[in-house]
């Protein structure tokens, strides 16, 4: 179940600039696919909504597939580059994985749209994401990974392995992400201090010191 996104019309806009209407179609897309669904979002509902006509969207786009996988591409692409640098810090293992864990719920509520799509639903486009996406997804969790392998090797798990801390740790955060996005209406505790909360109970909780 996703939150109701309202979409907002453009007004017709003149040729040119073209780096940029990519980029004003990718972003009306994203609000679009999450507010109806793959199958809802048309390329001329798309178009609208960036205030151009189909003709143009398509010298831009082939078809809503191609937006969709640039979209999670781009996503992807951007949390890979982010564990990249936070993982090379010289600093603790624990203090880099509670970097990465807190840049990656601080990017998804900045992006809930991006982070639905890819992290909270089911691909409307499985074999294309399969063959284009895969490798980023992995690499960006292995690093992440990595870095929990590193506290383990140092025998400073309370419990489980590697593998299984690693998998808790993200999924818990994934999960705090989620319900923020998705129930905006409840009565969260305040966001900064509810992420801190999150990393610290989880942390200790599986970290010796």
């Amino acid at each position: 179940m996703t939150t109701a996104v309202t979409t907002r019309r453009s007004a017709r806009k003149p040729k040119g600039d073209g780096h940029l209407r990519r980029a004003e179609i990718l972003e009306a897309a994203e609000r679009i696919f999450v507010a109806e669904g793959y199958e809802g979002a048309t390329i001329r509902k798309i178009a609208d909504e960036v205030g151009v006509s189909s003709t143009a969207l398509y010298m831009h786009f082939p078809d809503k597939a191609c937006i969709l996988l640039e979209i999670c591409e781009r996503t992807i692409t951007q949390l890979l580059e982010r564990n990249t640098e936070l993982a090379s810090r010289p600093v603790d293992a624990v203090t880099r994985v509670k970097q990465m864990l807190e840049s990656y719920m601080h990017w998804g509520l900045e992006h809930p749209n991006a982070y639905q799509l890819v992290f909270s639903g089911a691909n409307p486009i499985s074999d294309v994401w399969a063959e284009s996406t895969a490798e980023l997804s992995m690499r960006c969790y292995e690093i992440f990974s990595g870095v929990v392998r590193e506290i383990a090797a140092e025998g400073r798990l309370r419990t489980g392995t590697a593998d299984s801390a690693a998998q808790a740790l993200w999924g818990a955060c994934h999960g705090v992400v989620a319900l923020l996005i998705l129930r905006p209406t409840f009565e969260w505790a305040p966001q900064e201090e509810l992420i801190r909360v999150t990393l610290d109970g989880l942390l200790h909780g599986l970290v010796a010191d």
